[in-house]
Order: structure tokens, then sequence, then C-alpha cells
């Protein structure tokens, strides 16, 4: 008889970068325990393996990201297959297996492996989420995925602001410099894994304070295969009102009309060779689009003056129509040599606003907002032996936005519609149209260099770096006044490139690097991860050299000339400790300093100091000036954790976090030698966060399997949001700073999932989401002084239901399927969103002023909405 066993243990990340690929270790043993030398570890589908050493120890590198056969052979034994070998970047994977002898040739013992509940090597929390499981859940897109996991609240991570978390494609950043945020959106048939990184990490992870995403892409492979999806949506909600005002009923959608295609979804993906040696590809296209829940009627047009001139026809409010892609080419030269190329974009048009209910019954005069995006390049990989290999990558992101109603500056409709006039309320829009002409571009090439060796059996050393290149542009194309002519008619004035008032586009070409060092240690029990990261930052921007005569026009003061801003240089260490107490729960540290640039956005939008030439003698601007010359913001994590395997089936994780928070972005006022005040971005603001996280994994018992986790959490600092402090002052209040619950400080959040499977057959599967309330300011009168204490109340608690059911069949060479979503089941009408300051409450107001605003459906929550659609999958069965 011939046995084999396998204990799979996904443990630390393994790879050089935050990348694609993975590493598998272990060690081949003969059923008596003793280590087995020579034995040929092999992995199915790729051409990747090793040999056993003495003392039975094998590693495996550079595995790209998948679930994999692993074949382990020795001369003599019993040949052994292990299935459902889950390799995940960056992280490492150990496969221990057991072989008998076998005098004579046996058939091969296959071997399913399964993943414990809880992995006792990690020193920080990583949630990697396959492409099996997002295909079960009620998810469409990165976003979803995202923010399903602990600690992350609206995509605040573990307290900190937006912009705070680096997002990555295959390892490389495809962040948006402008503002910190991805650049192109990921819809889940791309995906075959998706990595979040809520605590602390590791020292080849950078500009990012709070966390890190890694969006691993799907590959071809060696055999032609297709899918496709398509799905058809709509709003399914009671006719019940939105709102309640004082005992009236206001704020209903009695107008909408269910129409199964307000939502709709077409998608196909097709991999495999193309004809030529070793060549590989994917490609995806889909388009999707979806109309607003909240139907317009087309009462007045732009250009109505006197009397409504619109059809009274009806259309979406707001709509969005996006198509978007995915092409990827792998080339491997020969064993230990690849070349990829691969290119991610998304075409997006929209209508969309802050405001946008005021267009109700003007929606020709709403702004358009288009986007294109893209995210592409080539990556290189080269084995140069068993224990070492390096990898390079070359990208190039770009994003292009513009938001305007009309392309052309000069189009005559401009000037036939003229500015937006509302009706005496004050509420809706009757006439003009929207003057914004807002765009924004950014061009980022992207070097990305790293490698790794196992240099000893108990040293994986990684060093690497990477070379940053934006090229921003912003600003407005061109201004448009409207000023009374002689005759004392309205009409519309055009100012392109008239600075300081009227500036044209801004254009700036910073220059960022980066390089990190990086060590993981297997010392008897312990593993250690000990890095050390270095940042640098040029702006490649002046400024004024005396803030007190910012456009040297103070007569009798000192000469204020432009000087360059300085370079920015940050290091960060970082270390992380997990200790195994048994084989089945261990405990863990880390601790790290995490460093990152604001938003360019920020930092070089209002920049031109020549605009104050005007300021007044003892008068305050509160229009907030950019400053290039700022530093890197800061956050010290330090976190504790203990893992559990509580069964075979059920594992706990429980950890303990604190943040403390400097030299945020915020807002100082610099006195003038003219006795004027002028506000302007600096490293101001601060706070911290304390909080800890306990999460449930169960794997499925018969037909069922969940995932709960829990986040207790306090986020407090001096302001929510960096120009908080100059509108404080603006409106009186004062300005001074003291800490107080963040915008999005919510205390309690609670995530559970539940899936029902049969495997090749049926699934349904549900997400509930539960979450406290967040802050709000407390009105007890109306006018100066009537508020409480900033953020002092809270919102009512909340809850969210979602819901995925999908029967599959099989079709000759096909498999096919059939499924229903349903998002937001009990037709949530709030989930933290506005509530009025009066009551606290979303429904309820004491103060009449509020009556108009409660009549605004887009206030509440999306309601509930209903897709069903079909896959048909063409991969050989």
């Amino acid at each position: 008889m011939l046995a084999a066993c396998a204990t799979l243990i996904p443990g630390l990340p393994g790879d050089a970068r935050a990348g694609t690929t993975g590493r598998l270790t272990g060690t081949v043993r003969d059923a008596k325990k003793q280590p087995l030398a020579s034995a040929n570890i092999g992995m199915v589908g790729v051409p990747l393996g090793a040999a056993s050493q003495a003392d039975g120890r094998y590693t495996v590198l550079n595995i790209p990201s998948g679930t994999y056969g692993v074949r382990v052979q020795l001369i003599g034994y019993g040949p052994s297959l292990i299935q459902n070998v889950v390799i995940s970047a960056d992280q490492t994977t150990t496969l221990d297996v057991a072989l008998e002898e076998a005098a004579v040739e046996v058939a091969e013992v296959v071997v399913s492996a399964q993943r414990p509940v809880v992995d006792v090597n990690l020193t920080s929390n990583i949630a990697s989420v396959t492409r099996q499981e997002i295909a079960n859940l009620p998810v469409q897109e990165l976003a979803d995925i995202v923010n399903l996991q602990a600690g992350v609240v609206d995509g605040h991570f573990r307290g900190g602001r937006l912009g705070e978390v680096q997002y990555q494609v295959d390892g490389v950043t495809m962040n948006n410099s402008f503002d910190n945020t991805a650049t192109v959106k990921l819809d889940r048939s791309l995906l075959e894994e998706v990595q979040v990184i809520s605590g602390t990490f590791d020292a080849e992870y950078g500009q990012a304070m709070s966390g890190v995403v890694n969006a691993v892409l799907r590959r071809g492979g060696p055999r032609f295969e297709w899918s496709g999806e398509a799905f058809l949506g709509s709003y399914l909600f009671d006719r019940a009102p939105r709102g309640v005002f004082s005992g009236g009923l206001d704020g209903t959608l009695d107008d909408y009309q269910y129409d199964p295609g307000v939502t709709q979804n077409y998608q196909v993906t097709g991999s495999g060779p193309v004809g030529l040696p070793n060549v590989s590809f994917l490609a995806n296209l889909r388009r999707y689009a979806n109309d607003d829940y909240v139907t317009a009627t087309r009462v007045f047009e732009p250009t109505d003056s006197t009397a409504p001139g619109g059809d009274f026809g009806t259309e979406p409010l707001g709509t969005l129509d996006e198509w978007s892609g995915l092409a990827k080419l792998s080339w491997r030269l020969k064993p230990g040599m690849e070349l990829s190329y691969q290119a991610v974009g998304n075409r997006l048009e929209e209508r969309r606003s802050n405001d946008k209910y005021a267009y109700l019954f003007a929606p020709n005069s709403l702004s358009r907002q288009q986007t294109n995006a893209v995210a592409h390049g080539l990556d290189w990989t080269h084995t140069l032996s068993p224990g070492s290999f390096y990898k390079l990558a070359l990208r190039h992101n770009h994003y292009y936005y513009r938001d305007r109603i009309y392309d052309d500056f000069w189009d005559a409709r401009y000037d036939a519609a003229g500015p937006i006039e509302k009706e005496p309320s004050g509420q809706f829009v009757i006439e003009g149209v929207d003057f914004n002409r807002f765009v924004q571009r950014s061009n980022t090439y992207v070097l990305n260099a790293s490698a790794t060796s196992q240099v000893r059996r108990d040293h994986l050393v990684k060093v690497g770096g990477e070379f940053q290149w934006p090229y921003l542009t912003f600003g407005n194309d061109g201004w448009l006044t409207a000023q009374s002519s002689a005759a004392g008619r309205e009409e519309i004035v055009r100012h392109q490139n008239e600075p300081p008032t009227f500036p044209g586009l801004q254009r700036y070409r910073p220059v960022i690097a980066s390089a990190f060092g990086q060590d993981e240690i297997e010392w008897n029990d312990l593993r250690i991860r000990a890095g050390l990261r270095y940042e640098f930052f040029d702006a490649k921007a002046i400024v004024p050299s005396d803030p007190s005569n910012p456009a040297n026009a103070i007569a009798g003061a000192p000469e204020s000339k432009p000087k360059d801003t300085s370079n920015k240089v940050a290091l960060m260490p970082r270390i992380g400790v997990s200790h195994p107490i048994t084989s089945r729960a261990s405990v863990f540290f880390a601790y790290g300093h995490f460093t990152q640039m604001p938003p360019l956005r920020d930092m070089f939008t209002d920049a031109d100091y020549s605009v104050l030439s005007n300021l007044q003698a003892a008068t305050t601007q509160f229009d907030v000036m950019g400053n290039p010359d700022i530093k890197p913001e800061l956050t010290v994590q330090y976190q504790f954790g203990y893992k559990q395997a509580l069964s075979d089936v059920l594992g706990l994780d429980f950890t303990v976090f604190y943040k403390d928070i400097r030299d945020l972005l915020g807002v100082e006022f610099v006195s003038t030698y003219n006795d004027a005040e002028y506000a302007r971005f600096t490293n101001a603001d601060f706070g911290n966060v304390t909080g800890f996280t306990v999460a449930l994994d169960q794997r499925p018992i018969g037909l069922i399997s969940a995932t709960l986790d829990y986040t207790w959490q306090v986020a407090n600092g001096n302001t929510s949001d960096p120009r908080e402090t100059a509108t404080r002052a603006e409106a009186g209040e004062d300005p001074r700073p003291e800490l107080v619950p963040l915008n999005w400080d919510q205390r309690h959040t609670l995530n559970l999932t539940l899936t029902v499977a049969r495997p090749e057959r049926w699934s349904g599967s549900a997400i509930a989401r539960f979450a406290s309330g967040q802050p709000y300011t407390p009105l007890v009168s109306a006018g100066f002084g009537g508020g409480l204490e900033h953020n002092s109340g809270r919102k009512p608690a909340s809850f969210l239901v979602d819901l995925r059911g999908e029967r599959r069949f099989g079709m000759g060479q096909m498999g096919s399927s059939l499924f229903l979503r349903v998002f937001n089941v009990f037709d949530t009408r709030f989930f933290n969103g506005d509530v009025f300051a009066s009551t606290g409450d979303p429904y309820y107001s004491n103060n009449p002023a509020d009556e108009n605003t409660l009549e605004d459906p887009t206030r509440y929550y999306g309601p509930r909405r209903v897709e069903l659609g079909f896959t048909l999958n063409g991969a050989p069965r």
C-alpha cells in the first residue's frame, strides 16, 4: 500500500516585491518521519520544480498566483499528487509530504490539500481572496471586495483618511498621483486574487500609510478557454416615502417605472495559446451601463428665460456608461525567463453631481463627466538559480478626466443659455448651464526592479527600488463669467490663461523614488521580517522665500523671491515577529513607520502666490493656498495579535492595533507684514486610532461555510479634512486644534458572509453588514453658536444585506449557469448617510428650512437592486 499525506499552511510573503508570484516550501519525509533527499517536486501546469535536500527541505520560487497540483516522486517510493494547492502572491505556502516505500511500481495517489483555517506564521493581517471565492460573492468590482475586509470602513483603512492606500496591479502601483486613488476600475472577471493588507506591512510597500491592495490579474494558460457573462437589472423598492418632515410625507419615488434594462452588463473573456511557441494571451472586454433610480422631467431647457420650454419628457437623472477591457500577453522565452505585456483600461461617460437633485426639472443643464484611464506596461522575470531571481517592470499609468457640458469652449450654446438660475426657493434649476470646465490628466511612468535570493535556508533576502515620473496637468481649460453689458443685458465673457485670477492649465513634473531591503528569518519557531525603506520626493516647484510677503507686493517689506522646493527624504524601519506557541496557535507583533506625500492635488492647486498681490491690510483670505514644499505625512503603527485553529474547520484571529498619526496635511494662517492673513496647507493635522479586530473563518461543514469579522475602533483627530480649519475660521467657529472623533469614526463594524454550495451544481451566498453610527455635530438652535461640540453626536446604526444565488448546468464541452443577485435586500434607506443636525435623524428635522432637503431622495442609500444573468464557460471539462 502507498499512502501520502500533506498539510498546507499559507505563510509569510515570499516574493521580492508585491506582485503576482509566491513561494512553495516544505519537507519530504517517509512513513517513519525521516527526511528524504533527492525527491523530485514538480508544479503541474507550469515548468517549475525543485529537488529535496539532505534534510528533506525544498523550495520553489516565483510561482504565479493560482491553484495547482504538486507532484512528488522518488525512486523506491510511491508517487503522490497533491491537488488544490493554493499559491498566493507574495506569500509562502508550506507543503509537507510523507511517502511510503513501494518495491514495485504502483499507481499515483491523489490527495486534496486543504488550507488550515489560520496561518500561524503571518506577522501582519493579510486577507487573500481567490477567484473562486470572488465568483461566489455578490460583488462586482475591486472596491466591493476591499470594503468587506476587517478594519475597512468606506475606503478608510483602520481610521486613516482616504488616499492613504496604495492600489497595485500585479504588484506595481496604479495610483493616480493627483489624488492617490486607483487609476483604473477592475471588474471581478479580471481578478485571479485580491490581497488586502489593512495593518502594518513590509518595507517593499511604499507611498501608503494605512493599507495596500494588490490586484493580481488572470493570465492565459496552455489551452484555449473562453467565458462570457451577461446580466440585466433594475431597482425594485417599496413606493413608500423616503422621508418624513414634521408629520408630513415627502421625498417619494412614485414616478419610477420598473425597467429590467436599467442596469446592463456584458463581458467576454478568452485565453490560451496564440500559435507561437510558449506565448499565451488573455483578453477581456466589458460593457456596463446603469441609469439612476431618480427620474428627471424635462420641464425647463437651458435657454428658458420666461416660461418652461421643455417637452416634459422623462429620463434618468444620473447615467453611467462604461467600457473596460484587459489585454495580456505572456512569452516564456525559455525555462526561467518570461516577458509579458498587459494593458487594463476604462472609458466612462457619466452624468452626476453633488447637487444633482437640483436639476430634477432641467437635466439638460447638468454637466457631463468623461474618464479615460489605462494602466499598461512590460514585466520581465529571470530566474538565475533555483534560489534566486529578479523582476523588472516598466509601466505607464494614464488618467484623463474632464467635467463639462459642451466640448467646445467657444460653443454658442453657452451664450444662449447663460449661467445657472434657480427658482425663488433656491432648490431647482430652471435656466442656464453649468460653467465648469475642469480637466485633469496624469501620465505616470513607473520603473520597478527587485531581486530575491534564498541566501541560506533560514534567510530570504529581498532588495528593490522604484522610480516614478508623474506628469500632472489640471485646472480649467477656460473660464466663463456672466457680466452685464452697457445695454443692461447679461453677456458671457471668456477667459483663457489670464493669471492670477483666471489661470490656465497647471503643469508639474515631480520625481518620486524609493529603495528597500528586507530579510525574512526563520529561527527555530520564530518568523522575523525586518526591513528598511528609503523614499525620496522632489516637487520640482517654487515657493516664496518669505511667506510673510508672498507676492513680493508689500511696500517696504523685506524682498521675497521665488525659491526651489527642498528635496524630501524619509527612512522607515519595519519589523514583524511571529511565534507559534503550538502547531495550531501563534502570537505575533509588528511595528513600523509609514510615510506618504499628500495628494499632489492639494500641494499644487492654487500654488501661484501672485494671486495674493492684492491682499488688503488687516484682512483674511480663507481660500487655502497650495504648498509644494510640504513634508511627508507620517503614521507609526503597532499591532499585536493571536491566531488559533479552534478546530479543523474553525479559525480565530484576534488583533489589537494602535496608530500614531503625525504631520497630516492641514491648514495654517500666515500673517503678512501688512497685518493681513492667508490660509495655506502645511503639516499641521494629527490624530490617533486605537482598536481591535476579531475574525472567525469557518471552512465548509457539509454545504455551509462562513466568515465573521468584528472591528471596534476609536479614530480621533483634530480635523477630518485638510481644509476644515479654514472652513471653521471662515464660519466664525473656533479653529484651534482639539482631538475629536473623525467623521468616519465607526466604533462597531460587523461583516458576515455565508455560503451554501454544492460544487459544480449550485451555490447561494449572503453578505450582511452592520455599522454603528458615525459622528455628526448636533445643532440645538439656528444661527451662530447654535451647534454643540464638533462631532459630539452619533448617527443611527444601520444594517445591509446582499444576496447571490447560482445554478450551474453542463452543456457538452461547455458549462453554463443562471444567477440572481439582490443588493440591499431589505431596501435599507439609511446606511451612514446624512442626518439633520437638529435631530440626528435622516427622516426628520426640527428646522423648517430643511424641508426642501428632505424631499431629495438621493440623500438616502440606493434602493433595492435586482440583477438576473447567465454565464457561459468554454473551458475544457
